[in-house]
């Protein structure tokens, strides 16, 4: 059969064109979407009410419209705090969303106002910083591509995306290639750090989300921190503050005086005494940080300006100093002197540039680790940090939680703290693996014990646990805490000793009515001479702290003063046989 001529030409011209653009339209690459303002799976950060809101990504619940000015009804709609967090081993993560307001502002970039930003928290907790591709079209796009999806053992990364700041989301979607990971994180379960400001707080002038202080602070002190900065508008009102109240906050900051200098010192007294009143009827117990005005870098040439808020911070002092003075206890203040901006550091006089924003977030997270009691030290064992496991071995989110839930269930008599030795051992809340249950039934069991361990642990991911809720509502009669062995190859014998005697005031400033019993390191293979002599230091140490030292560890040694690999599944985790060893030894010493 033969083919007609003009037959014989289209084949030519496909063949030519395939050859020419051979990726074709079925090799055009499959995404999937995730729109995580319809997903049941409530994902979005910095929230209050959520569920509540008469858009998915509101700041305020509907209730408060009609009830709060106008002004602040609409400036709510900004999605200013809101992020989201998710596990992906993609190598391309594409967001796209509407914005309902201008793009950019005169003094504020479109990637501030109306852009997004990716950060990823790496497994030893450390943050780090995605750049993307970004259009700004009727939908925006950012493109972050290249990305590197594993995080070094672990098969998937975790990110964190912050929405904008000066702009309100109609809509959103996240995609990745259709065969990668996309895993949506549960919201924290902890209390937040709630900001009611102005611009400043609400994120004026960063050039991108990430960079606003709150958000910064965010990943400086690693709680959630709820952003309710209304630009123009942070004036302490009672309906604002009254939404406030509703919060069970770690701590209240309350930076309205940039839009209240319009008022004389007395109004401003008044108004400042009042607020705090307010929120004090309603949460008695939760610790307030008023906050001065951070000035204007041109008041030295301007002095109208100058004396604005001069006048403004001498008031908010007054109104301090009469409130201690009538006993209104959790009440602090943050200077203008702590903030520290200068003339480099605004874009307008008033509006902190990146520089001024770092400032802020450096001052806040100061003020507010000592009110919270979560100092951080100078060296890698003294500075709270998480560290993620691969999630088949566990979920350490999910095991915090799990802890939390116990602790205010049982109200255990025994904390029974450490690493993958003690986690692996048995007990409740119940891990995957338990390789010595008859021994912890029969020798731990009866104290009312609870396992606060973690596999991998070391002394500052103890630190952080301590900071965020583990040792918090319960009235623990003992504390066993081992931990360092860990450290033993990233610190010296010293750093690992100030990380313990930091942990321990931590430890002792929340529970101070529990006996401590701090152990020594346990022997592992090819350790066991330096063990020895970073234990008489750790003995130094409790001796020093008053507390109890036990050395239960030297069950597994033998005549030789080497490992009894017979007690050993792998050189450092007992088998059931050594379990039952150290359990005997240990009943005794938490007995005396």
């Amino acid at each position: 059969m033969t083919m007609h001529y003009s037959a014989k030409l289209i084949l030519v011209i496909t063949l030519i064109v395939m050859n020419l653009f051979p990726v074709a339209a079925q090799d055009k690459p499959i995404y999937k979407n995730w729109n995580p303002g319809t997903d049941p799976f409530k994902a979005i950060e910095g929230q209050a009410w959520t569920g509540f809101t008469e858009e998915p990504y509101d700041r305020l619940p509907s209730k408060a419209k009609g009830v709060v000015r106008q002004d602040v009804w609409n400036l709510s709609k900004n999605t200013a705090g809101l992020q989201l967090r998710f596990r992906s081993n993609a190598s391309e993560i594409i967001v796209k969303y509407k914005v309902g307001g201008s793009i950019q502002m005169p003094h504020m970039p479109a990637t501030g106002v109306s852009g997004v930003d990716l950060y990823s928290k790496t497994i030893d907790g450390r943050w780090i910083w995605a750049a993307g591709r970004f259009n700004f079209k009727d939908t925006v796009t950012y493109t972050f591509s290249g990305l590197q999806g594993n995080d070094q053992h672990v098969a998937n990364r975790e990110y964190t995306l912050y929405f904008p700041l000066y702009n309100s989301v109609s809509w959103m979607e996240i995609s990745v290639p259709e065969k990668s990971e996309l895993e949506p994180l549960r919201v924290r379960n902890d209390k937040p750090i709630v900001i009611y400001g102005t611009s400043i707080a609400q994120g004026g002038c960063a050039t991108r989300p990430g960079l606003a202080w709150t958000n910064i602070l965010d990943r400086k002190i690693d709680h959630p921190v709820l952003n309710l900065g209304f630009s123009g508008n942070g004036r302490l009102e009672p309906e604002v503050l009254d939404l406030v109240a509703e919060i069970d906050a770690k701590v209240y900051v309350l930076d309205c005086l940039p839009n209240l200098t319009n008022l004389s010192k007395a109004e401003l007294k008044k108004k400042i005494i009042a607020a705090v009143q307010q929120l004090k009827s309603k949460r008695k117990t939760v610790p307030i940080l008023l906050t001065a005005h951070d000035g204007y870098t041109g008041g030295e040439i301007s002095p109208d300006k100058k004396a604005s808020y001069a006048n403004a911070n001498i008031a908010l002092q007054e109104a301090y100093d009469t409130l201690i003075s009538i006993k209104t206890e959790g009440l602090y203040l943050l200077s203008y002197e702590a903030i520290h901006q200068d003339i480099e550091s605004m874009v307008d006089g008033v509006h902190p540039n990146d520089i001024g924003m770092m400032n802020y977030a450096i001052a806040y997270e100061k003020i507010l680790r000592t009110i919270l009691n979560e100092p951080v030290g100078s060296i890698e064992t003294q500075i709270p940090i998480t560290q993620r496991r691969d999630f088949n071995s566990y979920d350490w989110e999910k095991r915090h939680e799990e802890i939390i839930a116990f602790n205010k269930q049982q109200q255990p008599d025994l904390l029974m703290i450490g690493n993958s030795i003690t986690h692996y051992w048995a007990g409740n809340p119940a891990a995957k693996i338990a390789r010595g249950e008859d021994s912890w039934t029969e020798f731990i069991a009866p104290f009312n014990p609870v396992n606060m361990a973690y596999g991998w642990d070391r002394i500052e991911n103890v630190l952080w646990r301590v900071y965020h809720g583990e040792l918090d509502g319960i009235s623990p009669k003992k504390i066993f805490i081992n931990i360092g062995t860990n450290n033993l190859t990233l610190n010296t014998d010293e750093e690992i000793v100030a990380g313990l005697s930091f942990l321990l005031d931590a430890i002792r400033q929340r529970q101070p009515a529990a006996t401590i019993y701090l152990s020594g390191i346990y022997p592992r293979r090819k350790m066991e001479e330096r063990i020895v002599v970073i234990n008489k230091k750790i003995q130094q140490l409790a001796k020093a702290k008053q507390i109890r030292f036990i050395n239960p560890g030297v069950v597994f040694l033998n005549d030789k003063k080497l490992l009894d690999e017979s007690l050993f599944s792998d050189g450092l985790h007992p088998n059931n046989l050594g379990y039952k060893k150290l359990g005997a030894v240990l009943k005794k010493d938490l007995s005396e």
